[in-house]
């Protein structure tokens, strides 16, 4: 088993011997990062365009679970495969094919690392009294160095921030309602369908980000890691962190009004008081932000890699190439980070469905195909070979994909952009829903047929896995 605490693994598989931990990992590495203040502003949203708080808090609540379940469902294929998760895309777009949805993915992990940087840096150049711009920096320089060392880190920082988050939220609660009663904040019960659909969608676009890189920070789990376990663990972690860092962020939007918005690090700590205490909470910000940026400079990682080596062949990289890799995510978020942080409310907001338009038919495909039509049999050495199984690129799944983009297009409601049917909806955007429904069944009837370069079993190496004396033959893609 591997005991360094720096990563050496990049896209490769993770052999049994190496693999490590309980399915309870998973618990606490979501809920720490889901204890920041990125989700408080997801959750603020909600009331500040337009919903009231308690029906903003249950439509985020409805959205948690639903995008919750969805991004569960991918954290479970991370111990069976023990590779991250968008190499299995291979499996449903081709060896090559798969940088299709890989370049939509980096701009997400850009984008978050850009968004989650700007909270940060606030908090940091207070906390310094650097100022935001310098503090944006420093953040951006701290996090390309927790991603370079790897999973191990990723982890305890999961396990520290989930316990020092928990309880500044708690008392930040108390905090509030000691300014604003609860009755008060909750008794708008006037319902509006298309603020209550956007709730659910920032929570549902939240959970289904987290998508393309769950399984990153399964796959060295034990194989024998209970599915089911990990399931329910992720899905706990995630619904329950995003559920009470957004709910909190909806009251606190619903109590400051419009003294929230342009202003939402300093009335987060301005609840909690002055001097030290201040200071402890700027630190807090901090310290939950570094764990979900360094979560998303990892995934961006891996993501880049796997698309260089569909074309490369490249598993496996020095420590100077995963640190270039690094490198180039950290400087490109931060660069993101300073020309964006003065419109920071509404590009984030149009960020979020703009990821949840991208990343819902990936998604779609992904589970029905391990599912539904693989049924969590792949051929592990054949997701690096584009003349294997799976092929170089895979046409049906790719024009599925697309279908699904545009599929969306008529639904979506954006700053920049209001789909046709979305005035017959009464404004409400259920994008998402036509996202997830349409490529999964376009995709099922597909591919239900076509099975050919499905294993009999799922295959970990050439060697262990050919017959006596003969060499593994491929099936023909």
């Amino acid at each position: 088993m591997a005991t360094s605490l720096v990563e050496r693994r990049s896209i490769d598989v993770v052999p049994d011997d190496e693999r490590h931990g309980t399915a309870f990992s998973q618990f606490t590495l979501w809920l720490g990062a889901n204890l920041q203040i990125t989700a408080v502003i997801t959750g603020a949203l909600a009331v500040v365009f337009g919903a009231g708080a308690f029906w903003a808090v249950a439509g985020l609540a409805l959205g948690n679970v639903l995008g919750g379940a969805v991004m569960a469902l991918h954290s479970t294929q991370g111990p069976q495969l023990g590779l991250p998760q968008m190499i299995s895309s291979r499996a449903q777009f081709g060896v090559r094919g798969a940088i299709v949805p890989l370049a939509l993915v980096i701009v997400m992990y850009i984008g978050f690392f850009a968004s989650g940087t700007v909270l940060a840096g606030q908090a940091v150049g207070e906390l310094t009294g650097l100022g935001e711009t310098p503090g944006i920096v420093v953040f951006a320089v701290v996090t390309g160095v927790g991603a370079a060392v790897g999973y191990r880190l990723i982890h305890v920082l999961g396990r520290v921030t989930s316990l020092i988050c928990a309880a500044a939220f708690v008392y930040l609660g108390v905090r509030l309602l000691q300014r604003a009663e609860l009755g008060a904040l909750l008794a708008d019960r006037s319902f509006e369908l298309p603020v209550f659909l956007l709730a659910v969608a920032l929570a549902a676009s939240w959970q289904l980000a987290y998508g393309p890189y769950v399984a990153d920070y399964s796959r060295y789990l034990p194989r024998s890691a209970s599915p089911r376990a990990t399931f329910w663990w992720t899905l706990g972690g995630t619904a329950l962190g995003s559920q009470w860092s957004m709910t909190f962020g909806a009251l606190a939007a619903a109590a400051a009004g419009g003294s929230f918005v342009g202003h939402e690090v300093e009335y987060v700590v301005g609840l909690g008081g002055t001097g030290l205490v201040a200071a402890a909470l700027y630190f807090v910000i901090a310290l939950g932000k570094l764990t979900i940026n360094v979560l998303n400079t990892y995934g961006g990682f891996m993501s880049m890699v796997t698309s260089v080596s569909g074309f490369r062949g490249q598993a496996v990289l020095s420590q100077a190439g995963r640190a270039a890799y690094i490198g180039g995510i950290m400087v490109a978020g931060a660069a993101v980070a300073l020309l964006g942080k003065d419109s920071f409310l509404t590009s984030f907001k149009d960020f979020l469905l703009f990821l949840l338009t991208a990343f819902t038919p990936w998604s779609a495909i992904n589970l029905v195909d391990y599912y539904l039509i693989a049924r969590e049999r792949y051929d592990l050495p054949a997701l690096s070979d584009p003349a294997g199984r799976y092929g170089a690129w895979r046409w049906k799944a790719l024009a599925v994909y697309v279908i699904g983009l545009l599929a969306q297009l008529p639904f979506l409601v954006t700053h920049f952009y209001t789909g046709p049917l979305v005035a017959k909806l009464a404004g409400a955007d259920i994008s998402w829903i036509v996202g997830l429904a349409v490529p999964a069944l376009l995709y099922w009837l597909l591919a239900r047929g076509d099975t050919g370069h499905v294993p009999d079993r799922t295959i970990l190496s050439p060697a262990a896995d050919a017959p006596p004396g003969r060499e593994r033959q491929p099936a023909n893609p």
